[in-house]
């Protein structure tokens, strides 16, 4: 005999079934902070939405890299991914800020921009008719060249090296300025690159030594402190649009909170990190004379846009320059 499920029940559980989503969140290899601030967003949506909302990582590059993610996101195929900003710029010019070398003067100048709604809101927002919008943003550090054989301890050790760079405009002309010959590619290829010749450097933050293993090839880290660039937390917007108000108010509230929870970690997490590298595999760290890196970019802020100029001038406000 067939057993009959009450109206009141089923009315509940097809309401349940209706409100229930599962955010689809792909991201490539990083950093634990970053990853740990990750899972703090998806912890506080479930946690905010009462489990109605949960979200299911593909972590570690499994759905290929960065741009493919962004594509993803703008076909509907995944809902969330982490991406740097840098790689937005080919997206969205106003992302071209970020690569430009030198625009903060410190972490706490970097932090003071990227909480800034004025700043911000309008650039999370440029990408909402491409199909997807910023939710936040995670530090990524300060990037600094990194080399196999020739230390970088001038802007004249660059010249002719080959050097591993975003996939950006902005990041390829500062690394010609500064004599390099710039090579655009997926981080998931620096290492092999690295170690058959096919690149004499590269150029990010610390954790690329000891999470990508680059110090096992790139024995020399140079920190000229070129680009603070942030990884920005990205949200398709037909996500969005298919969350009710409270899901959506809570996806937000959850992104800005993972951030201030990964200020909290990020710190310590470099300074390990820069020790592991330094004393698990030998690589030795030079400190150069920024003046002639700084001198060697200037050209470029003379090649902004107006809007991107604008931009850069709101930035550097921010810092009180």
């Amino acid at each position: 005999m067939t057993r009959m499920i009450p109206m009141t029940a089923l009315a509940v559980m097809l309401t349940t079934a209706a409100q229930a989503e599962t955010l689809r969140f792909g991201y490539a290899q990083n950093a634990t902070p970053t990853v740990e601030a990750m899972q703090t967003f998806a912890d506080l949506v479930s946690e905010k939405t009462g489990g109605e909302v949960t979200v299911q990582f593909f972590p570690d590059g499994q759905l290929g890299g960065e741009r493919e993610m962004v594509e993803m996101v703008q076909g509907g195929a995944l809902d969330v991914t982490k991406v740097s900003g840098g790689l937005l710029e080919s997206f969205a010019p106003v992302y071209g800020v970020f690569p430009m070398p030198y625009l903060f003067d410190d972490q706490d100048h970097f932090y003071a921009v990227m909480d800034d709604g004025a700043i911000m809101d309008p650039i999370y927002r440029s990408t909402a008719d491409l199909g997807f919008l910023g939710l936040t943003y995670y530090n990524s550090g300060a990037r600094n060249f990194y080399t196999s054989t020739t230390p970088v301890q001038s802007v004249e050790d660059l010249a002719g090296l080959k050097i591993r760079v975003l996939q950006s405009p902005t990041a390829i002309r500062m690394t010609e300025l500064l004599g390099a010959t710039p090579v655009a590619m997926g981080q998931a290829e620096v290492y092999t690159s690295l170690q058959q010749g096919v690149l004499d450097g590269a150029e990010n933050n610390e954790f690329a030594l000891t999470i990508a293993r680059h110090a096992e090839v790139a024995k020399h880290y140079s920190y000229d402190g070129h680009t603070r660039i942030p990884d920005i937390l990205l949200i398709g917007t037909a996500t969005m649009d298919r969350l009710s108000e409270a899901h959506r108010t809570a996806v937000t509230e959850a992104a800005a909170e993972s951030t201030a929870f990964h200020k909290t970690v990020w710190d310590a997490a470099v300074e390990a990190a820069a020790t592991e590298a330094r004393e698990q595999f030998d690589v030795q760290f030079h400190e150069p004379d920024l003046a002639p890196f700084r001198e060697a970019v200037a050209p470029m802020y003379d090649e902004l846009d107006e809007g991107n100029a604008a931009v850069v001038d709101q930035i550097r406000a921010a810092g009180g320059a």
